[in-house]
């Protein structure tokens, strides 16, 4: 069945699905990897990378993550963000992405997350990514430039066909392990590589750094 955006958001809120989705409800994927990404996903939870605040975003919830699984990727299901625990029901098989067509098909339990063709951009990029984090973070955002990183197009909104098509333009200049800044989506930061640990170790660590970025400028507002 095709899905539009859901009744009650408007199309320019965080968290609402943009791309055209045609949806078959059915069993929650079963994939090997699950423990492993799930449990990375907890970790990045806890840092309040993902999940819900009443005071951002209009209340919903943000951050996803996915993994490759056979010819598609699995990837946590729309407006899951706020459950410190995903079961395999609350992840989504995504089978086919069209970038070009603003198109995702898909089935499970759930509709997938609306971030769901930029994560599509990064499998077809980069054949050796295995997992992508979409994480929401302003100390990392807010000190792109300091720590180096890359950034999309500040046009390029969130959850849009320019920002899947942005993200996959620069995700193939870049090695099979990196973190870009999404210029066009607040706070929106992107992490991927061939494994839930190098991805997961690159977004902690770059999140230390940008921390030590702040007890820097704190001490010299002192000064």
């Amino acid at each position: 069945m095709s899905v539009k955006p859901w009744e009650g958001f408007p199309a320019d809120r965080e968290g609402v699905v943009k791309y055209q989705l045609d949806f078959r409800p059915g069993p929650a994927p079963r994939w090997p990897g699950y423990s492993g990404l799930e449990a990375w996903r907890r970790i990045l939870f806890r840092l309040r990378l993902i999940g819900k605040d009443p005071e951002r975003y209009g209340g919903l919830s943000y951050g996803n993550l996915s993994q490759r699984f056979g010819s598609g990727f699995v990837i946590s299901a729309t407006q899951t963000g706020a459950l410190a625990l995903l079961a395999p029901a609350h992840y989504c098989l995504v089978e086919r992405v069209d970038i070009e067509a603003n198109r995702v098909v898909a089935r499970g339990v759930r509709p997938p997350s609306s971030e769901a063709l930029t994560h599509g951009a990064v499998y077809q990029a980069a054949p050796g990514v295995q997992v992508v984090m979409h994480g929401h973070c302003p100390d990392i955002w807010r000190h792109a430039r300091r720590l180096g990183l890359p950034k999309t197009p500040p046009g390029a909104a969130y959850g849009t066909p320019a920002l899947a098509a942005a993200v996959r333009r620069l995700v193939q200049t870049l090695p099979v392990a990196a973190i870009l800044v999404m210029g066009g989506h607040p706070d929106g930061v992107l992490a991927y590589g061939p494994s839930p640990e190098q991805a997961g170790q690159l977004l902690v660590t770059t999140l230390a750094r940008a921390w030590a970025l702040n007890l820097v400028s704190d001490q010299e507002d002192k000064s």
